[in-house]
C-alpha cells in the first residue's frame, strides 16, 4: 500500500521501560480522525482525511491510489477540485482552430453547459452527471442535431482534462451515456429550374454568383470572396485561395473552410458567365484584415462587390436578395408584410454545392474528384453526404444487360438476314 494512515488522536510515546505505548493526544475525539498520506508523482505529499471508524476506508482509499499510479491513470486530487467552467474557459481561449470556432465552442458552453455542469469540480464528474444535463437539454434545445454539437464540445473539453491529468476518463464517453442523434437530414438537391429560376430572380450584379456555386462547388464566403487572378479563363481551372469572412460582426479575408487551397475546373459556360460579369460590373479592389480582425492587411481584387462599392455584406444580401430570389421562384414560402423571411438553412447558397455535387455524380464522376474539388478533408465525408445521389449499382447492372441484350437482339436478326 502507497503511503501510511495518521492517526491524529493517539500518538506513540516511549514507556518508562523504553517501549513504544501509543497513549491520547490532544486532539482525541475532535476532527477527522484518520490522515492518509502518500508522495505524488510530482515528489510533493498529498493527503486525505478520514473520520473515526473509517480506517478501512483510508486504507482503500490508499490502495485505489496506488492502483491508478500503476495504470497511469492517476490525478492529482487538488487539480480534480478544479470545476468544469474554470477548466473549460483556459481550453477554448487555446483550442486551436479558426476564431470562429473558438467562438462557437464558447457560445455553446455557456449558454448550455455552465448553467448546468459549470460548478462542478472535474473530480466528482459521473456519467449521471451527464445523462442528467443531456436529458436537461432537451427542454432548451428541440434540434437534436444541434444537441449533439453542444455535447460535442462538452465532450471535446472533457477529454482534454483527461490528457491534461485532471480527470481520470471522459463520463460522456460511458456507455451509459446515449448521445443525441446526429440527425442530418439527406441532402434534396436542387433541380435545373430551380437553380435558373433563382439566377433571374437575383439583381444582375448577383447573377453569376449562382454560376460560381452551381458551376464550380463554391461556398458562399469562397464566391463573395473570388479575385480576379484566381480565374485561369486559358487554362479553364479556378483557385479557391481564400474566402470572405465575418468575424465578430467584422469582415476578414482567410483561407478557405479547413485551410484547404484547391483547383476547381472552370467550364466553358462558367468561364463565360464570369467574364459578362466583369464587364458589366468591374472588379473592385477591397483591403481586409487577414484572418482575423486584428490581422495585417490584405488587398484583393474582388469579382463581386455591393451597390455601395465594396464588398458584399452576406448578411444584407440574404436577407435583401437572396431569400427574395427563393421566393420568387416558390422554394420558400413568400413574406408576409410586416414580418420576416421564415429561416431556410436547407436553402442557402449550399444548396448550390449540393446541386454541383448531384451534377458530377450523375455525369459518372468519382468521389474522390468531387471530394478535392469541394475542398472536402475526408472523401468519407462527401460519400456519407452524397452516397444516396451516386447512380446505383442495380441501375448499372439492369442498364448493361438491358444494353447486352438489345445488342445481341440485333446481331441475331442481323445474321438471319444474311442466311440464304
Amino acid at each position: 500500500m502507497a503511503g501510511h494512515i495518521q492517526d491524529r488522536w493517539f500518538k506513540t510515546v516511549p514507556a518508562p521501560d523504553g517501549k513504544p505505548v501509543k497513549v491520547k493526544s490532544d486532539r482525541h475525539g475532535t476532527g477527522l480522525r484518520y490522515r492518509a498520506r502518500y508522495i505524488g508523482p510530482d515528489g510533493t505529499e498529498k493527503s486525505k482525511s478520514f473520520r473515526d471508524k473509517e480506517l478501512r476506508l483510508a486504507k482503500q482509499w490508499l490502495v485505489q491510489i496506488e492502483a491508478d499510479m500503476s495504470r497511469g491513470q492517476y490525478v492529482d486530487p487538488r487539480a480534480g477540485r478544479t470545476t468544469f467552467r474554470q477548466y473549460a474557459e483556459r481550453w477554448v481561449k487555446t483550442h486551436t482552430g479558426e476564431i470562429n470556432s473558438r467562438e462557437a465552442a464558447e457560445r455553446r458552453l455557456r449558454l448550455h453547459a455552465y448553467p448546468h455542469i459549470g460548478s462542478r469540480p472535474l473530480g466528482s464528474f459521473k456519467p449521471e452527471h451527464i445523462r442528467a444535463w443531456i436529458a436537461d437539454l432537451e427542454a432548451t434545445v428541440p434540434a437534436e442535431s444541434h444537441r449533439r454539437i453542444i455535447v460535442g464540445t462538452v465532450s471535446a473539453a472533457l477529454s482534454a482534462a483527461v490528457d491534461d491529468g485532471l480527470l481520470s476518463k471522459n463520463p460522456c464517453r460511458s456507455r451509459t451515456v446515449q448521445l443525441p442523434k446526429p440527425g442530418k437530414p439527406r441532402v434534396v438537391p436542387w433541380t435545373t429550374a430551380q437553380v435558373f429560376g433563382v439566377r433571374a430572380a437575383l439583381p444582375r450584379r448577383y447573377q453569376a454568383a449562382v454560376d460560381a456555386g452551381a458551376g464550380c462547388g463554391l461556398r458562399q464566403g469562397e464566391i463573395f470572396g473570388l479575385a480576379v487572378d484566381e480565374l485561369d479563363y486559358e487554362g479553364s481551372w479556378l483557385t479557391v485561395g481564400h474566402q470572405l469572412k465575418r468575424i465578430r460582426g467584422k469582415y476578414v479575408f482567410a483561407l478557405p473552410k479547413g485551410g484547404k487551397i484547391r483547383d476547381v475546373p472552370l467550364p466553358a459556360a462558367v468561364a463565360t458567365a464570369l467574364r459578362d460579369h466583369s464587364k458589366e460590373f468591374e472588379p473592385i479592389d477591397v483591403t481586409l484584415p487577414w484572418r482575423t480582425p486584428d490581422g495585417p492587411l490584405v488587398t484583393k481584387r474582388l469579382l463581386f462587390s455591393g451597390p455601395e462599392g465594396n464588398h458584399v455584406r452576406v448578411s444584407n444580401f440574404n436577407d435583401h436578395h437572396w431569400k427574395p430570389a427563393l421566393a420568387t421562384v416558390g422554394v420558400i414560402p413568400a413574406r408576409k408584410a410586416g414580418e420576416r423571411y421564415a429561416s431556410a438553412p436547407e436553402h442557402g447558397m449550399h444548396a448550390l454545392r449540393h446541386f454541383y455535387a448531384s451534377v458530377l455524380l450523375d455525369a459518372g464522376e468519382n468521389i474522390r474528384a468531387l471530394s478535392q474539388y469541394l475542398g472536402h478533408s475526408d472523401p468519407g465525408f462527401t460519400l456519407r453526404t452524397y452516397t444516396h445521389l451516386m447512380p446505383s449499382s442495380e441501375g448499372r447492372t439492369r442498364s448493361a444487360v438491358d444494353t447486352l441484350y438489345s445488342n445481341g437482339a440485333r446481331a441475331h436478326s442481323a445474321d438471319a438476314r444474311m442466311t440464304p
